[in-house]
């Protein structure tokens, strides 16, 4: 039987959109490549690094990338139900007021902040209860009164010593200044989309959930997008439905475009792929956040591990003080966080210890995800374009010496800390090398087929339609313009609902 809705990945945005087209009385068939999140290092967020080359990680790696030593960065994308916030630190950061009235401002119309600050109010429940900012009936747990680890709150203190402001709510519209972290945890686990959104309905009558299900392409006929060719339990099937909404995030959605003739014409036909509908903005505008840490050893007594996460405290600063809104967002973990291929070699050190990691939030930098053939296992090609404006590595870099300047704090002296990276060696001023060896990944890929109505528009930011094609709607990370300041996971659950909205309110 046809379908109302095929649902293409079960991470944030895709739960939220299928629960709200059940409620409206669609029937919906969510199509997921990865299993059940039965893996126990999910549940909590401190063995959320065991997850990173697990069965549920898509385990993707970069193209060499110059600004990066050449270095190939890893890329975990979850590949379970819950998609990447079942892989993630559960930060919830909205973004700041200006990213969302730049988004406006650029092309997508009713894309502001005061246009998108009541869908967040109805996603939250949030502990701190409603306010003129602020939801607390929503389904998604949104949590700061949670048992804080002491290391942590030295940690803030010193970032308040240095001269960095206190900011009470990082999601009230004004991000600058450091803050606790707000965390999607229930009963101190791990609680995302999956958890609130679909699980609780996951027996409704109107949904076909099909885990373990592999997308190959969608089914387009005389231009318009009929459903989609997947593999499922050894057989190659179809699926067709009235709509068919990508929900596979920054990386997948434009692959399965890709792999379906959808994208640069000149690309795929030079690649042995017919272009079935040309749009040049698939996979181009890809952006990240990244990371540099500074990891330390303790000298008076083991890091506590803390109740419920690695990662407590975060603060948003400016590189310089001319920009018009934060640029870095520095993160405190209260373990040591080693950079996976590390430049000069493995880095490594004692498993005791903390880090402050310089974080860039706002890249210049642009990349790209292309094929690197015709054929559907033939590997993705994807260049994040890391550190290559100059721009980008000194506001990292500066980020990193904001840390350090942290970790030599009077609040932290009592841990009696000792730099093991970049080392003492390392001075402020020669940093830029070894930011480029260590940097890494802040897992949020946006952009690649971004809403807009220029040139390199993918998808209409109105109705979620991908721009030329009918029966087929984009909704995840690939559609944000311009990276939010900040994690990206709220952003994606707020386009999930809005999606949902638009599709009901157009009668689908």
């Amino acid at each position: 039987m046809e379908q109302d809705y095929i649902i293409v990945g079960a991470g944030s945005a895709g739960n939220v959109m299928a629960r709200r087209l059940l409620d409206a009385g669609a029937r919906v068939t969510v199509v997921e490549a990865g299993d059940f999140d039965t893996n126990p290092d999910i549940t909590h967020l401190y063995t959320l690094g065991a997850l990173w080359h697990s069965a549920q990680d898509w385990n993707y790696y970069t193209t060499e990338q110059a600004g990066a030593s050449n270095r190939r960065l890893h890329l975990p994308r979850g590949k379970v139900m819950g998609g990447s916030h079942a892989l993630n630190a559960t930060i919830w950061v909205r973004g700041d007021k200006w990213d969302f009235d730049t988004w406006e401002k650029e092309g997508c119309a009713g894309w502001g902040w005061e246009d998108v600050l009541p869908v967040y109010q109805s996603i939250e429940n949030f502990d701190g209860g409603a306010s003129s900012t602020r939801g607390d009936s929503g389904l998604l747990d949104v949590s700061e009164d949670f048992s804080r680890n002491p290391i942590q709150e030295d940690m803030l203190a010193g970032a308040i010593e240095t001269g960095i402001p206190f900011n009470a709510d990082y999601n009230s519209g004004s991000v600058e200044g450091v803050s606790r972290m707000q965390l999607n945890v229930r009963d101190g686990l791990r609680f995302n989309t999956w958890h609130a959104y679909l699980k609780p309905v996951v027996d409704h009558p109107n949904l076909t959930l099909l885990t373990n299900a592999l997308v190959r392409r969608l089914i387009i006929e005389d231009g318009i997008v009929r459903g989609i060719e997947f593999e499922h339990a050894g057989e190659r099937k179809t699926l067709r439905a009235t709509e068919t909404v990508l929900a596979a995030g920054a990386i997948n959605s434009p692959e399965l475009l890709l792999r379906s003739g959808i994208g640069p014409r000149a690309e795929l036909e030079e690649l042995g792929i017919t272009a079935v509908h040309d749009l040049p903005g698939v996979g181009k505008n890809l952006q990240d956040h990244l990371l540099s840490p500074v990891i330390y050893t303790t000298g008076t007594a083991e890091v506590p591990l803390g109740d419920v996460a690695p990662a407590e405290v975060h603060f948003f600063a400016k590189s310089h003080e001319d920009l018009q809104v934060p640029d870095t967002q520095p993160l405190f973990f209260s373990v040591p966080m080693y950079s996976q291929d590390y430049g000069p070699g493995e880095m490594t050190g004692p498993n005791n210890g903390f880090s402050l990691l310089g974080g860039l939030v706002r890249p210049a930098s642009r990349g790209q995800i292309m094929l690197s053939g015709p054929g559907e296992d033939d590997p993705l090609l994807i260049d994040l374009g890391a550190l290559r404006e100059q721009a980008d590595v000194d506001a990292l870099v500066a980020s990193v010496r904001q840390c350090r300047e942290i970790g030599r704090s009077r609040a932290l002296a009592g841990w009696a800390p000792t730099e093991i990276y970049p080392g003492p060696e390392v001075k402020d001023e020669d940093l830029e090398q070894y930011v480029r060896d260590s940097v890494v990944t802040y897992h949020h890929q946006v952009g690649t087929c971004k809403m807009g109505v220029d040139e390199l528009a993918v998808v209409d930011p109105v109705s979620f339609a991908v721009h030329g094609l009918s029966g087929l709607r984009i909704a995840d990370a690939s559609i944000m313009p311009l990276v939010p300041t900040g994690n990206t996971n709220a952003p994606s659950v707020m386009i999930g609902e809005r999606a949902a909205a638009a599709l009901i309110a157009a009668g689908h």
